[in-house]
């Protein structure tokens, strides 16, 4: 039975997300652009094998999602154009085990429902409970020739693990079988329950603040599986993963001040890097945001400031990041040692201290993905049993 408690046990299963091969961008007519995003795509695939290389060589059990070979843009932007769905290439922002228990988060089920719905299908489905009440024949249709094209995570008609494409579902089939629960929920995009944001530090639980109220609910419809927990709400509306990173008991690698570290975590060591951040790429960010999306819909192939926008993400940032900003979004391993993207010697000389080894692993384009070391896997299982490392909290 897999499960996790404090997440720097030794690791022993870990999901590494994938992104879309080389292949995938022949649909782009403009030879530079295309080139562009398949030179992303194959530094990405050697980048998550770089990572694979490292975990299994501590004997981590490695699982991937599939690509398919017939993906479609089938996510509505409006006035008729479509994007293609997002690759599972960030499992630990849809995903968390809380113990034995699997939690796996659905993204915008009316807005996907509306994207595949036949004429002849009812109206008006919101929630993840909506469609289960659907006739059999449409939820056969859902399950078995649209959901897998929309995202790669979550089985929302059943628990039974039964799939158009059993290799494309392997790992999540591996799940459903190594966890006592397997729990997806219908919440809001930005309030999924998620190991990038939540932090799991045995008995307590930090979760921040925008994932507070989901958290809160799924205590009381859950409480087999949270009673046991202490919860703790932090003031950031920010993924905790791209914020701060406990990274042994007693050290905390930190980009910025949260006030309340004096009291969730008591005499414990915070090492702040105030130069490093995401403010540091903010023109880069802002622009990318920008044009949000453009370069995924058929039409746009030619559109000047698409080109502009890969342009800049490319041959302008690129070097930039790698080099000189150091991210938090770190994976541990286990108490001794630890996967970060670059160097950086007051993280360095601090893991030191206690006795870490500290192991790059460069996820060069994880500013144009939104996603860095911690974000791009899901720690599935680790020894050890649940401990109280704040036993005077009763």
């Amino acid at each position: 039975m897999y499960s996790v408690y404090q997440h720097w046990d030794p690791l022993k299963v870990c999901m590494v997300g994938k992104s879309y091969p080389p292949g995938f961008y022949s649909w782009i007519k403009n030879p530079k652009t295309r080139s562009i995003f398949e030179r992303i795509a194959i530094e990405t695939e050697e980048d998550y094998q770089s990572l694979i290389k490292i975990l299994e060589k501590f004997n981590v059990k490695v699982l991937r999602p599939d690509i398919l070979d017939d993906i479609e843009p089938n996510v509505p932007l409006g006035n008729g154009r479509y994007a293609y769905p997002t690759p599972p290439m960030t499992p630990r922002d849809y995903t968390c085990m809380f113990g034995s228990d699997f939690y796996c988060g659905s993204e915008s089920i009316e807005r996907f429902y509306n994207s595949i719905k036949d004429p002849s299908w009812q109206q008006g489905v919101k929630t993840l409970g909506d469609m289960k009440n659907l006739p059999s024949p449409i939820q056969d249709e859902i399950n078995n020739i649209h959901w897998h094209n929309y995202y790669a995570y979550a089985d929302i008609i059943s628990n039974d693990a039964t799939y158009k494409d059993d290799s494309y579902m392997s790992a999540h089939a591996d799940i459903h079988e190594n966890t006592r629960s397997f729990i997806v929920t219908d919440a809001p995009h930005e309030s999924i329950i998620s190991s990038a944001t939540t932090v799991r530090i045995g008995t307590d639980i930090y979760c921040n603040t925008i994932n507070s109220r989901t958290i809160s609910e799924e205590c009381k419809t859950h409480p087999e599986i949270f009673e046991k927990y202490r919860v703790h709400h932090l003031n950031s509306n920010e993924h905790l993963d791209s914020v701060f990173c406990p990274v042994v008991p007693g050290l905390i690698i930190s980009l910025h001040d949260i006030p309340t570290y004096k009291d969730t975590f008591p005499d414990w060591e915070v090492v702040y890097l105030p130069d490093q951040s995401w403010d540091k790429v903010k023109p880069f960010l802002d622009l990318k945001n920008r044009n949000k999306g453009k370069w995924w819909i058929h039409g746009e192939e030619y559109n000047d400031d698409v080109i502009e926008v890969v342009d800049t993400w490319m041959s302008k940032w690129i070097g930039y990041v790698e080099e000189t900003v150091f991210d938090v979004n770190m994976l541990v391993i286990n108490e001794k040692n630890v996967v970060v993207n670059n160097y950086n010697k007051a993280v360095f000389d601090a893991l030191e201290r206690y006795g870490v080894t500290p192991h790059i692993c460069n996820f060069r384009h994880r500013y144009f993905w939104d996603g860095g070391l911690h974000c791009i896997t899901s720690d599935l299982d680790r020894e050890g049993e649940m401990k109280d490392y704040f036993p005077e909290r009763g």
